[in-house]
């Protein structure tokens, strides 16, 4: 009888320290893209998973050990837009004792990587579920503009008067820093640099696209996560002439204020405050989530050869031309140029900028950049500096054509 009572309390004790090891998810984020789609699942703990496809239909199935069924969890299918372009359902059930069963019924094929991270900041632990098109080396020839480009070679027929003339178009990218899990800096009003970044960023491809020999493209679109190299891989896979990154950071003081422009820099940064916003910047994929199980050769070459000093030269020339222009607008907070090592830049051979548009950390400053007029302003500005930089150093390798009327 007393062993039968010990066996029963032994067996009293586990179960309840299965019920004690049994978790809820704090929260859940679902962010579409063109690019991707990614789902986020906090909680106070590591989950331990298992994941596997199935095919007709297809669907990712994503096994969480040790979850339970809460408001974060249930929440989760609720935030799916019909317009999401890869997961068409998102069900969720108890598939076992133990098991809470994530299955997204999908719209196409997808590569599913699936990782998790360690607590950092806002954040507690993360597991990350990003879906990639099947073929996703395959994306940049999508583009509009890199498909869309007329012919210049045809029949051997003799010159008229009336052929067209093609003249070299200009393609800019656009970076809106920060987006989807790393909202980049905030003010004291609640305004995320993630947001104020996209808006400026939009608008300044309208301005170029209103050029008559510029064409913009956004290497962000949406409210969506992108690591910082695979930033200069899009540049690059684009033929982009200029890549210019938009920010509009924080500092520890309230009170810094103006606007700032960046090039790489081979040798350091030149001065504090440069080398702090660089590593702040730079600290974007950790914040952001990247799979660092992943190893991409093309990254690796596209980042090995950082001594284009005819690159930086050309940055530093843009960055004048850009920064002078601003400085008609805000108030610079440095009145040259300058250098740090920031990841996003390091295109081997793309003139490549980073503006901070102005300290969202300064109340005053903060308020500009949610307003619309002081918007214009802005990317006028940005414009009129790219513009002055072409017409000193004009571009001489074919790219994309234009015709002129």
């Amino acid at each position: 009888m007393l062993h039968a009572l010990l066996r029963i309390f032994l067996l009293c004790g586990l179960l309840a320290s299965g019920w004690a090891q049994a978790l809820q998810l704090s929260a859940t984020r679902l962010w579409p893209s063109s690019d991707y789609t990614r789902i986020t699942l906090e909680a106070p703990q590591p989950v331990a998973y298992k994941y596997f496809m199935l095919s007709n239909p297809q669907r990712l199935v994503v096994d969480l050990e040790g979850v339970e069924a809460g408001a974060a969890l249930d929440a989760l299918a609720g935030q799916l837009s019909p317009d999401d372009p890869y997961i068409g359902a998102i069900r969720v059930g108890l598939n076992r004792p133990g098991v809470m069963r994530l299955v997204l019924d999908l719209k196409t094929a997808v590569k599913p990587s699936v990782f998790q991270l360690q607590p950092l900041g806002q954040y507690a632990h993360r597991l990350v579920v990003d879906l990639y098109p099947a073929q996703a080396g395959d994306t940049a020839a999508s583009d509009p503009a890199a498909t869309s480009q007329p012919s210049v070679a045809g029949p051997a027929t003799p010159a008229k008067p009336e052929v067209p003339q093609y003249t070299r178009l200009i393609t800019v990218a656009i970076d809106a820093g920060h987006g989807g899990e790393d909202p980049g800096a905030s003010g004291a009003n609640g305004s995320h640099e993630k947001d104020i970044t996209l808006a400026l960023a939009r608008k300044l491809k309208q301005k170029i696209d209103a050029q008559e020999n510029m064409h913009a493209v956004l290497i962000r679109d949406g409210d969506y996560f992108v690591p910082l190299g695979q930033r200069v891989v899009k540049a690059r896979a684009l033929k982009a002439d200029l890549f210019m990154s938009i920010h509009a950071d924080a500092f520890i003081k309230p009170h810094a204020r103006g606007s700032s422009v960046f090039a790489l820099s081979e040798n350091g940064a030149t001065s504090v405050a440069a080398r702090w916003l660089a590593k702040r910047e730079n600290d974007a994929d950790l914040i952001g989530g990247v799979n660092v199980d992943v190893k991409d050769p093309f990254l690796k070459r596209t980042l090995i050869d950082l001594s284009q000093t005819a690159t930086i030269n050309d940055s530093l020339k843009l960055g004048r031309a850009v920064l002078k222009e601003i400085g008609g607008v805000n108030t610079l907070h440095k009145g040259e140029v300058e250098q740090a090592g920031f990841a996003v830049l390091k295109a081997p051979d793309i003139p490549s900028i980073l503006i901070e548009t102005a300290f969202i950390s300064n109340p005053e400053e903060e308020k500009r950049l949610n307003d619309p007029g002081y918007q214009d302003k802005l990317v006028d500005a940005i414009v009129d500096g790219v513009k002055n930089y072409f017409a000193k150093h004009p571009l001489t390798a074919p790219s994309r054509l234009t015709r002129n009327p």
